[in-house]
């Protein structure tokens, strides 16, 4: 199963955002093929202020612990954490 991962970061919080990067795109590499886009929302100043991530997982639970492990989630970056179940049906490149 698909889950988007909707996250928006607290105000102000760019600068945890930033250090925590490197281990949060280290840790996305790692889910291999179980990751499959991910990219940060951008404000009207081009300012990163949350993510969308969209991973594989066998059940909702086993989403919300993968999403829990992200090194942003340990940092406090986030206000909130939406997880929703996802069915990618246009340009899926594994339905071609």
């Amino acid at each position: 199963m698909l889950f988007a991962l909707i996250c928006t970061d607290k105000p102000n919080s760019l600068e945890i955002r930033m250090a925590a990067r490197p281990d949060h795109v280290a840790f996305l590499k790692s889910l291999g093929d179980n990751i499959k886009i991910a990219g940060p929302f951008l404000g009207a100043d081009e300012k990163m202020y949350g993510s969308l991530v969209v991973i594989k997982a066998d059940n909702f639970d086993a989403a919300k612990a993968i999403a829990a492990q992200d090194p942003y989630a340990k940092a406090g970056l986030f206000q909130s954490v939406e997880i929703r179940n996802w069915n990618w049906t246009m340009n899926n490149p594994e339905t071609k």
